[in-house]
């Protein structure tokens, strides 16, 4: 069973180097013209573009090939104030470099928007900002040249609305109306708050999206069910994916602050659901969420070294036998 990890967006290992740069709105409101306004949008974007391909780089020197694009690549993108903006067109060459590299070293990347992204909420001008943030994700991986459906989005059901049966309801809805190039990228998680593992795999199911298990927020909330019981069918939903299947996994920063992600991986933790899913001996992948980034890859890496059945490959790679 082979497993690969990965982790989300930044890097502690490189200075200078965040993808994520961005501009307040109240900051970038008081400028003074139009083009000073273009010019500090431009000025990061070409910064944030950079900083990818660096840390992109950093990968593949550690053998890292999963990775999770930040969603603040270019600041402020979908605000009305930025207007015709066309930052496809004006960064078509950097664009191209980060896809070609990708491509080259078959990387899965991934993006996550924000949890404001709701589709089955019943308020139009949410909902048509959920699509415009949806479609700015798109238009990232299109100007990368990542045409292809296997370079997903991550996306959470949404809000209950005071009636979870009718939400559940008006996200298929809304899911299935959603053009091609949209929908076929989307896949599920299951949150720590709202929905379970149990119903985000049912609504999987019914539209047949891929889940991502988040095994955190599965012990966050649930009704009872474990997870030996429904990983095969979460992992059965990816058949004829491209890529393996895919968990989020984090550790509770505290009891008292269960939900907030850790700094670290509990590698017992991890270990325990490496014995789960052993059961299934099926490959798969893992976006670490922590605090430390690709440090706390790093550090649960070495530490399954000493693990009983790991078979360590390099940084990113590891077997369990």
């Amino acid at each position: 069973m082979l497993v690969r990890l990965g982790y989300v967006a930044m890097t502690l290992n490189l200075e200078n180097c965040s993808p994520s740069g961005t501009v307040t709105v109240k900051t970038f409101s008081k400028l003074a013209s139009e083009e000073a306004k273009l010019h500090r949008l431009r000025r990061i974007t070409r910064e944030n573009l950079n900083n990818t391909l660096r840390i992109l780089r950093f990968n593949k020197a550690y053998n890292i090939e999963v990775y999770r694009l930040t969603s603040k690549l270019v600041p402020l993108a979908t605000h009305p104030d930025i207007g015709d903006w066309d930052y496809v067109e004006e960064f078509k060459d950097e664009f191209k470099k980060i896809g070609q590299f990708i491509k080259e070293n078959d990387f899965r990347i991934s993006a996550h928007p924000d949890h404001y992204t709701l589709i089955n909420t019943s308020n139009d001008k949410v909902f048509e900002a959920s699509l415009k943030d949806l479609d700015y994700h798109i238009k990232l991986f299109e100007a990368m040249g990542l045409d292809d459906y296997k370079y997903k989005l991550v996306m959470h059901i949404g809000g209950v609305y005071k009636n979870k049966e009718a939400s559940i309801e008006k996200f298929k809805e809304n899911f299935m109306k959603l053009p091609d190039r949209i929908r076929k990228r989307l896949i599920l998680e299951n949150d720590d708050k709202a929905y379970t593992a149990k119903e985000v795999l049912e609504i999987c199911k019914d539209v047949r999206a891929p889940m991502v298990l988040d095994v955190h927020h599965h012990y966050c909330v649930n009704n009872g069910e474990a997870i030996e019981d429904m990983l095969q069918d979460i992992f059965e939903t990816w058949k004829g994916e491209y890529f393996v299947p895919k968990i989020h996994f984090s550790s509770p920063k505290s009891q008292k602050e269960f939900r907030s992600h850790a700094d670290d991986i509990d590698p017992n933790e991890f270990y325990n659901f490496l014995k789960i899913a052993k059961k299934l001996d099926a490959d798969f992948d893992v976006m670490i969420e922590a605090k430390n980034k690709d440090n706390a890859l790093f550090n649960l890496s070495n530490k399954l070294k000493g693990f009983e059945n790991i078979r360590w490959i390099d940084e990113g790679h590891f077997e369990v036998l």
